[in-house]
């Protein structure tokens, strides 16, 4: 008898559950990508105990007849593919035939669902993988789908789960990021006490971000939107042997990215706010990921990360969605084009916007490592919360008088009212905001830095900080890292055209280094070279500098010398010539910026402000620290109670 056996259908669904099914909100995706692939316009999700105990998604698509019903929860079953040559050119969400049968391999499951041109429906029992029950019945057409009891038969699986608080947490993320990247769809978020998102369907991204998380974090967010033809990115043909005699060469198509990026003062302290969507797909790549990180180079500190939710639209054949058993990974066929172009686009709208930080909102601006794009899903409201507080416009007496019978309403029994929790997204009642132009962006004036060239400077704060005043209002400017991002950025202009100033010294200066700095230099010794350094080895440990760039001198270049060449081992691995060039460029400004504590004349400080007005990105020093904060003038008129 031989040790190898092909295992039963049961335990494979088990296998395979453990590859699509890691929580329930794997659940919730698989069924609400299913219910997006079925043209479904009004979407429904129930969840009870974090998932544990029932998630129930109801949607209005196109509906199962009865033999697709049963065929659906057979392994590699699917409606969208029927040879290998359609997973080249992948244009739905589901597509594996994987993911009903894993689920109801580990979970009781009912199906209730009918397609428009039935006059019945069918009604659908399984638990376990076993089916219990198949009917017909009167159903609307459409399909709902509950599962309950997730990993009922599987309790190590259960064991593993999270709180019921983090499960729910994690559903409604992935409700919340489908809904955005699917504006013209209703959602529906709902608990067993609590609607959490309420989602009518709406023009566009721009208003469903309003829609959804409201104006504070709309206008902390800048609109990205650009298209490219992908015939400029050289698509390879097939050779000519693989060529029918039909053979036509496909349109390139085009690379569309749009979305909402945050502004240099939102930042968080990992990635879980970045959220991209490929042709409607939810995804996590390394690429798009790295994309960003550089787009945001030398704006936001380099442990920062900002809030992205960006769309990418592209050809189906241009992006290969079979690389995961989650489909949460693609791989691009035109990786460096893709990447290169969310790049350049997210840094060209950020330098477009230059957007001024306000001077309250830079108060509570620290990184935080929570999510901003999410709902509140808490149960009960903090204990610090008030159970009643007085919004505006409701009448309060204005004196503390005797208390009148007839002031006393009649006794009642009646039902406690829970307030809502601190945070708690208000639906209710939330007016549409008017006036969106052809991109679908609420109109407004927005806060920028384009006035910096208007600003009247007043004087110094002791010493360290330059005050300035246009028709905006207040400005605080940082005279420190204002000069230090004119410096970096005139640094990498002459760099470019080979013009760097540099200063030549009248006795060489020697700067003792470690083993390790000294094999870093020889490195870099070219990049040196090119921003205006010129030095050599004096021994085997010691370093001769005999010219630097125009500014840096002294115990400053000493400093500035250990900073560039004590690069840590994680850093010199993702080390190539852009950062490199960069990290530099940035390290010379900083050492040669005029410092903190410094009096300046009033002519130095009419010259800084003009030149920070000339950067292309003021808002930042290249080590991300902001630049200049606003007081605008209805804060200071809302403080002086005018407003």
């Amino acid at each position: 008898m031989g040790k190898i056996h092909v295992l039963s259908d049961q335990v494979a669904n088990q296998i395979a559950a453990g590859e699509v099914v890691e929580r329930p909100a794997s659940v919730v995706k698989e069924l609400l990508e299913n219910a997006l692939d079925a043209g479904a316009t009004r979407i429904r999700v129930e969840i009870e105990a974090g998932g544990r105990k029932l998630i129930r998604i109801a949607d209005n698509g196109s509906g199962m007849v009865r033999d697709d019903v049963l065929l659906a929860f057979e392994r590699h079953a699917t409606s969208k593919l029927r040879s290998s040559d359609d997973l080249l050119s992948i244009a739905t969400l589901g597509f594996r035939g994987e993911a009903l049968p894993s689920i109801a391999s580990v979970a009781r499951v009912s199906v209730e669902t009918r397609a428009a041109e039935e006059e019945a429906g069918t009604a659908l029992e399984i638990a376990g993988g076993s089916i219990l029950r198949v009917e017909d019945a009167g159903l609307p057409p459409g399909t709902t789908i509950a599962v309950r009891d997730l990993f009922f038969n599987t309790p190590a699986r259960r064991k593993f789960l999270r709180s019921e608080q983090t499960e729910l947490g994690h559903v409604a993320a992935l409700v919340t990021h489908y809904a955005l990247a699917n504006p013209s769809k209703h959602f529906e978020l709902h608990t067993a006490t609590q609607a959490l998102l309420i989602a009518p369907a709406v023009a566009n991204a721009g208003e469903r971000l309003f829609q959804v998380f409201g104006r504070e974090t709309f206008e902390s967010l800048i609109p990205v939107a650009a298209e490219l033809d992908f015939a400029r990115a050289g698509i390879p043909e097939p050779p000519p042997w693989k060529r029918g005699e039909d053979y036509e060469a496909p349109e390139p198509g085009y690379l569309r990215v749009s979305g909402f990026v945050s502004k240099p003062e939102l930042q968080k302290l990992n990635r879980n706010s970045i959220y991209v969507f490929v042709n409607g797909r939810l995804i996590r790549d390394r690429l798009v990921l790295h994309a960003m990180t550089e787009a945001y180079r030398n704006i936001i500190p380099p442990t920062s990360f900002p809030v992205v939710l960006l769309f990418l639209e592209m050809p189906a054949r241009e992006v290969d969605v079979n690389v995961h058993p989650a489909k949460t990974e693609v791989r691009f066929r035109q990786g460096p084009f893709v990447h290169d172009f969310v790049r350049d686009t997210v840094r060209t709208a950020l330098m477009n916007a230059r957007p001024a930080a306000s001077f309250f909102a830079a108060l509570n601006s620290a990184p935080t490592a929570s999510s901003s794009l999410m709902v509140d899903v808490s149960l009960l409201p903090g204990i610090d919360q008030p159970v009643f507080e007085p919004r505006e416009g409701s009448l309060m007496p204005e004196s503390e008088g005797a208390i009148e019978p007839g002031d006393i309403a009649g006794f009642e029994l009646s039902e406690p009212i829970v307030p809502p929790s601190p945070g708690r997204l208000g639906f209710e009642g939330a007016g549409m905001a008017v006036g969106y132009d052809e991109a679908g962006f609420i109109g407004g004036e927005q806060a920028t830095l384009n006035s910096l060239s208007t600003l009247r400077p007043l004087g110094q704060l002791r010493d360290s900080f330059i005050l300035a005043t246009n028709e905006e209002g207040l400005w605080i400017v940082d005279q420190h890292v204002a000069h230090e991002r004119v410096l970096f950025e005139k640094i990498l202009r002459e760099r470019k055209v080979e013009q760097v100033q540099r200063q030549r010294l009248l006795m060489p200066v020697l700067v003792d280094l470690l083993p390790e700095q000294m094999v870093t230099f020889a490195e870099i010794a070219e990049e040196l070279e090119r921003n205006g350094f010129e030095a050599e080895p004096f021994g085997p440990r010691t370093l001769a500098v005999k010219a630097t760039p125009v500014g840096l001198e002294g115990k400053e270049l000493e400093r500035m010398l250990e900073e560039v060449l004590g690069v840590t081992e994680k850093s010199a691995q993702v080390d190539n010539e852009e950062t490199r060039r960069t990290r530099i460029a940035a390290s010379i400004a900083c050492h040669a910026a005029i410092k903190v504590n410094m009096r300046l004349e009033p002519e130095k400080i009419d010259w800084l402000l003009r030149e920070l007005g000339k950067t292309e990105h003021p808002t930042s020093c290249p080590h991300g620290r902001p630049i200049a904060l606003r007081y605008s003038l209805k804060d200071i008129q809302r403080a002086f109670q005018r407003i």
